[in-house]
């Protein structure tokens, strides 16, 4: 179990004084029944070392009290003459004066060692916080003004000279119009959906999928920012149906190959590959690029991150969003270098298989 399931300091007051309670309880308990064996100073020691611990998890007012407590009761219990708040001997007062502010000033200090740990986790989440927005506002800031100045420059060149422009020319100003506006959605979409995976306000919709539809649709929704990539897709005749959620599914591989689109040159082929192993779909999307940087590869994931020395354009979102999307619905996603170049994205989904296009087809 890791510390920070075991920490308190968010349960509420009242939590924390009952778990006071019942430590210093049992411990006392523990210390009467070996009393007589072990002395009443050593289970001063004991008790000392409840205070320490607790002094670890709590916040400062609960730790106060389990060294009163701890203290009093050691005094009521065990130090001769039991059963009354009277110390006689000269050491045993000095030893109760010593144990009761070693107990205090140690919770105290540890509780204040722990508050400003939390300051400096709190101050460095904030600085991070501030990192991921300077990078989002400088990504976007290239990202949505080119395709909006894409726009309004064809939008001005189509108004401003449309009688003089030739059919073909009004034809690559759509064009352009177009793509920038695919560009500009892409961009949206990107933000809409990183900004549902955090919040975890969306709700997966799953229904039966046929992969070799949803791979063609996904092609032909990307159009020409494909061309120049040769495709390959291999999908099984009579391959199963898988319950996915199809809206998911369609961001992930439009993600996936706008990467490829982004980090490769043209020519670069492009692989797309579904397999039914043990009931599990497993889909794998592979280019023959120039693969990524072996020390790159385990935060290529990450929100915001960008390859080193990768030409501009692009937020960092779309494989952190591909990820986010494939982990909803309950699949995983690996990332490896191929040994002939390029590199090869593998996603596993465990889920409901349907064999209906088979029993079809037969």
């Amino acid at each position: 179990m890791k510390l920070k399931g075991l920490i308190l300091q968010d349960q509420s007051k009242t939590k924390q004084y009952l778990v006071v309670l019942a430590v210093v309880g049992v411990a006392v308990a523990g210390g009467l029944i070996v009393r007589e064996s072990v002395g009443y100073r050593v289970i001063a020691f004991a008790l000392l070392l409840c205070v320490s611990l607790l002094s670890l998890f709590l916040d400062i007012l609960p730790v106060i009290l389990s060294a009163f407590l701890s203290a009093l009761l050691w005094d009521f219990l065990f130090i001769p003459p039991q059963f009354t708040f009277a110390i006689k001997n000269t050491e045993d007062q000095l030893l109760f004066a010593t144990y009761f502010i070693v107990a205090l000033v140690h919770g105290v200090l540890s509780a204040k060692i722990r508050y400003a740990q939390k300051e400096i986790s709190q101050r460095e989440e904030k600085a991070n916080s501030v990192k991921y927005y300077n990078t989002l506002l400088n990504s976007l800031s290239h990202e949505l003004r080119t395709p909006i100045t894409t726009i309004i420059g064809a939008c001005d060149n189509l108004s401003a000279a449309n009688e003089k422009l030739s059919q073909q020319n009004k034809q690559v100003l759509i064009e352009q119009i177009s793509n920038a506006a695919l560009r500009l959605n892409h961009q949206v979409e990107n933000l809409l959906n990183m900004s549902r995976l955090e919040s975890g306000v969306f709700k997966i919709k799953k229904d039966w999928v046929d992969v070799s539809e949803l791979v063609y649709n996904v092609i032909n929704r990307l159009g020409d920012s494909l061309k120049g990539f040769p495709i390959t897709v291999s999908v099984p005749d009579n391959f199963p149906l898988f319950k996915l959620d199809y809206g998911l599914m369609e961001q992930i591989l439009a993600n996936l190959l706008g990467n490829v689109i982004q980090h490769t040159p043209s020519g670069t082929s492009i692989e797309i590959k579904a397999t039914c192993v043990n009931e599990k779909l497993v889909l794998v999307v592979a280019d023959r690029g120039h693969g990524f940087p072996k020390d790159e590869v385990e935060k290529v994931f990450e929100k915001f991150y960008r390859l080193k020395g990768a030409k501009t354009g692009g937020t960092g979102l779309g494989l952190s969003i591909v990820k986010g999307f494939v982990e909803a619905q309950g699949g995983r996603i690996t990332l490896c270098n191929l040994s002939s170049g390029g590199a090869e994205f593998t996603m596993t989904f465990e889920v409901e298989v349907s064999y209906l296009t088979r029993l079809k087809n037969e």
